[in-house]
């Protein structure tokens, strides 16, 4: 490793000695070398740098006086294992790089940091009570079925399939398994050349925004909505039209004329988790054709339905192409996955797979074979199923303990999915108590950010099911219940 990190150059007034120093204390505090890790022996080192052995005995030397290095008799130098607190060098600064410095912020042409994002801090993992929202609980995962997919994946007699570059093109028999196994569930018929895989629901929102959206396009966001949808649309400097959500979903009123695309969640609404029904579905589709809009539909967990058939999806329903679809295998598979589709219009998905090459070529084309495994050998359906099931019994068990610990709350009607929309009273600040409940080992989502406007408030959260134990919900519930009748 050294032959890439030693190199000396001439520098008038500082001996070959302290320029060595300076070489082995950067490598160390740089983690190049971590504490422990054993250095070039003197005579290697003085070798590569073309200097004397014992100008390499004498910088070893003075960095074993210094802590940085410890010496081992007849086995060499070895980084110190409490080298971090050894801070001599690291405090030092050179001035004349600090004049060097590139002026970052002035190049920026866009602050993405700037945007209000969900914040999920490291601490949930460490919480006993853990209600987050999107992440999956990995007992219930079909660990065997997956391994043996990628077993199969990796022979000798299906590797050739995808370690090519495949340019432009998906994987044959994944595009196979959504266009007969996955969407005519959702009533969705499609050829091969309006379907496209993605690296999830955001990769393919930002697609449409690129392809689609401008300073002067008019995008509708339901509000409140998803938090990450609204920022990429954002980013094409569109003006974003906030559209009022009911326990139907999007209201069908006069604020959609203004739209040229309206991005809509009407399986389970993000995030209020309501159901469209039929009746409203009908009547946005016709406003659509009305008003000469296209929609934008996330299809979001519309397999966990725990109360009625599901609806057909805007896509299925409609016989022309003024429905976008969007799906995500995140929520029924993994979201460490990272793998969704796209199903449009055939001149728009040609659009995504040359704006797709450009930014990613495609998506790791094993992991597109693992899953078209995944799917085809039925593995994908039984892990629905048994989702479904898990999560019905924790659905139930957390709107029981709600009722019973927090029947101040308002639970917004859910059919299924993963998370429960619960608006507490007014003075309940969801915010302040999100970190509060952080420190007692619960874990809450605040729903604040959901919301477009200045006058956003602040009593709403997203408790999620979908990654705790279900003999831990009432419980956390109760401890959640405790500490804000504590605080009131």
């Amino acid at each position: 490793m050294y032959e890439q990190l030693f190199y000396l150059e001439s520098k008038p007034g500082i001996s070959l000695q302290a320029q060595i120093q300076e070489l082995m204390v950067s490598a160390i505090l740089d983690g190049h070398f971590p504490p422990g890790s054993l250095l070039p022996s003197c005579r290697k080192l003085a070798k590569y740098l073309n200097v004397s052995r014992n100008t390499v005995v004498f910088a070893y030397e003075k960095l074993t006086d210094e802590g940085y290095i410890v010496t081992s008799e007849r086995k060499g130098h070895y980084v110190s294992e409490d080298v971090k607190e050894k801070s001599a060098y690291a405090q030092c600064v050179d001035e004349s790089t600090i004049n060097k410095q590139v002026d970052w912020q002035g190049r920026f042409q866009f602050t993405f940091l700037n945007y209000q994002n969900i914040d999920k801090p490291e601490e949930w993992r460490y919480c006993q009570y853990p209600f987050i929202c999107g992440q999956l609980d990995s007992s219930l995962f079909s660990i065997n079925e997956w391994r043996e997919c990628c077993r199969i994946a990796s022979s000798r007699a299906t590797v050739g399939r995808w370690l090519a570059d495949q340019t432009g093109s998906d994987d044959s028999l994944l595009i196979d398994q959504l266009r007969t196994r996955v969407l005519p569930r959702r009533g969705i018929r499609c050829a091969q050349d309006e379907i496209l895989v993605t690296l999830g629901t955001q990769h393919s929102l930002y697609m449409l925004a690129r392809i689609l959206m401008n300073s002067k396009t008019v995008v509708g966001i339901e509000d409140p909505g998803y938090v990450d949808a609204r920022n990429i649309f954002c980013l094409t400097g569109a003006t974003i039209q906030p559209l009022a959500v009911d326990l139907h979903g999007v209201a069908v009123n006069q604020q959609l004329a203004k739209c040229d695309y309206v991005y809509v969640t009407p399986s389970h609404q993000s995030p209020t988790t309501v159901t469209m029904p039929m009746a409203r579905r009908q009547e946005l589709l016709a406003a659509a054709e009305k008003y000469n809009f296209i929609l934008i539909e996330d299809d979001y967990e519309s397999e966990f339905n725990f109360v009625t058939q599901p609806s057909p999806a805007l896509k299925g329903i409609v016989k022309n192409d003024r429905v976008i679809y969007v799906g995500s295998l995140s929520k029924t598979l993994a979201p460490g996955v990272r793998l969704g589709y796209m199903v449009a219009a055939k001149p728009l998905i040609q659009q995504a797979i040359a704006l797709r090459r450009l930014m990613l070529r495609h998506p790791p084309a094993n992991n597109q074979h693992i899953i078209a495994l995944f799917l085809s050998r039925g593995y994908h359906d039984s892990f629905i199923r048994r989702l479904a099931q898990a999560y019905r019994n924790r659905w139930l068990i957390l709107q029981t303990a709600l009722k019973q610990h927090l029947p101040e709350c308002r639970i917004f009607p859910s059919c299924g999915g993963s998370t429960l929309w619960v608006e507490m009273p007014t003075h309940v600040n969801t915010t302040s108590l999100q970190q509060l409940a952080l420190k007692q080992g619960i874990f809450i989502e605040a729903g604040r950010m959901h919301f477009l406007g200045k006058d956003k408030p602040d009593n709403f959260m997203r408790l999620g099911f979908s990654f705790i134990q279900a003999d831990l919900i009432e419980e956390g519930i109760k401890k959640l219940a405790e500490l804000i009748h504590g605080l009131a």
